[in-house]
């Protein structure tokens, strides 16, 4: 069985407290000269982590993120904040900007949930995908250029159609260099890319980059594989959307939903 080894390396370096720089693996699909958001969302998350992590209180979990994305992602620097919008004991409702060369480049909102024993009312949601040991390594650099995309472990659950694919995604690369991140920052980290498993058309004729990203979790993902069960929808003025059923190898843990410009390439 093909068992793919990524590049040892990180996404980023630390430069200081707020600030990181990335590193050729974080740069994107649609433009290598950009940063692709999926390392960039990791890192956001990275940040409320450390956030939370740094202040006392009980444990609140994070159980909606949403992002918004504010413009182009150039490869460079950036700087990441973090502030309460809605403080409490139970719930709460945090902001993170990411400042990419001087501007604001993702704006990202993450509701906390108080942590409690709800595991006698369990249930619900999909099966279990196939476990990523037993399926082979198919590399997805034939459809897609740039760094990110090339330091990938992916695995189809099955063969992938236009519009329809069901993969593990996986990577050896730490998302911020000689520094530990949480499991729910390494997931993220790897999220955005259902919106390249399924392309309906050829990128190269057409172009359906996402504006955001919300991910929803109904229970905290575990291990090193990020499972997408990926549906893209166009429709016929120009707006597409990614739906994906997120799990990890125990089952499902939540949903992700992706708004699309859809357009043709310039020159076509």
């Amino acid at each position: 069985m093909n068992t793919a080894t990524p590049a040892p390396g990180s996404y980023y370096e630390r430069i200081d407290e707020h600030r990181y720089k990335p590193t050729p693996h974080a740069s994107g699909a649609w433009d290598p000269g950009e940063t692709h958001f999926s390392p960039l969302g990791g890192l956001v998350v990275h940040a409320l982590e450390r956030h939370l992590a740094a202040r006392p209180g009980p444990e609140l979990l994070i159980g909606r993120i949403s992002f918004d994305i504010l413009g182009r992602l150039a490869l460079d620097e950036c700087e990441i904040r973090v502030e309460t919008v809605r403080p409490g004991r139970t719930i709460e409702l945090l902001e993170a900007v990411a400042t990419v060369a001087g501007r604001p480049a993702v704006r990202a909102r993450a509701w906390l949930l108080a942590a409690l024993d709800t595991s006698a009312v369990a249930g619900g949601g999909a099966g279990r995908l196939t476990p990523p040991e037993r399926l082979a390594s198919r590399p997805l650099t034939d459809v897609w250029p740039g760094g990110y995309i090339a330091s990938l472990d992916l695995r189809p659950v099955s063969p992938p159609r236009p519009g329809r694919a069901t993969v593990w995604v996986s990577t050896g690369l730490d998302l911020v260099a000689g520094e530990p991140s949480g499991p729910l920052a390494s997931y993220v980290a790897l999220v955005d890319t259902a919106n390249g498993i399924a392309a309906r058309e050829r990128p190269t004729e057409w172009m359906w980059p996402n504006v955001d990203l919300t991910v929803h979790l109904h229970r905290r993902p575990e291990g090193r594989w990020t499972g997408l069960d990926t549906t893209v929808t166009f429709g016929a003025t120009g707006q597409g959307v990614t739906s994906t059923v997120l799990h990890d190898v125990s089952g499902p843990v939540g949903h992700a939903q992706q708004i699309l410009t859809v357009r043709p390439q310039p020159g076509r």
